[in-house]
């Protein structure tokens, strides 16, 4: 399964967001871009430029290569049921609805590589059945459980205590309960749902040039 493996702070100061938690520690003390000679190279940036970080930053945030990301964008761009939304904003709907997006929503891991390294595994079923492929795409009525086998490993077994730590707020899209350890698609993510300060024209525009 390719996936990038360079290290989540690094990326985080690349792009100056906080994709991991353990990021926000060392952001919280060191600014700029990673590098001996990073502080030549933070002039004012070209339109490309701007256009270009923050579509690293959103397909970095959400675990995504650079071919999968662009497939992405290419299916929202050309896409007839959008629901009433831009290509953007259904891109970032098209990524919350990842089913390792859904994982570290519910709560169930502290992060977005934590979640597909879960999924990975294979922990988890959806709607009975095994899956290990964290870009599936769900949605409403979709049910994740994690596997019967998986509920003795320490990991689920304080779940109650990893979803106190990870509780990112009620969202209208998902809900989960720690105890059966199951997490319910109802409904589709809005864009306030998705992460925050994400300038989704800029991507447009970076793949239209």
């Amino acid at each position: 399964m390719a996936r990038d493996t360079s290290p989540i702070v690094k990326q985080s100061r690349r792009e100056g967001y906080i994709m991991h938690p353990k990021a926000a520690k060392v952001m919280a003390k060191k600014t700029g871009i990673p590098g001996m000679h990073a502080h030549g190279r933070q002039g004012k940036q070209s339109l490309y430029s701007t256009q270009l970080r923050e579509k690293q930053k959103v397909r970095r945030t959400y675990g995504l290569l650079e071919k999968q990301f662009a497939k992405l964008m290419d299916e929202a761009d050309r896409s007839q049921n959008r629901g009433g939304l831009l290509p953007g904003e259904f891109l970032l709907q098209l990524l919350e609805l990842r089913l390792d997006n859904a994982v570290y929503r519910a709560g169930f891991a502290t992060s977005r590589r934590s979640a597909r390294q879960l999924v990975g595994h294979g922990h988890f079923l959806l709607n009975g059945h095994r899956v290990d492929i964290p870009s599936i795409r769900l949605k409403p009525g979709d049910e994740l459980t994690v596997r019967p086998k998986s509920t003795k490993s320490g990991y689920f077994s304080q779940m109650d205590e990893i979803i106190k730590n990870t509780y990112q707020g009620p969202l209208g899209w998902i809900k989960s309960d720690p105890k059966k350890l199951t997490i319910s698609i109802t409904g589709l993510p809005t864009r306030e749902e998705a992460e925050p300060d994400i300038k989704e024209q800029l991507i447009v525009e970076y793949y239209s040039r």
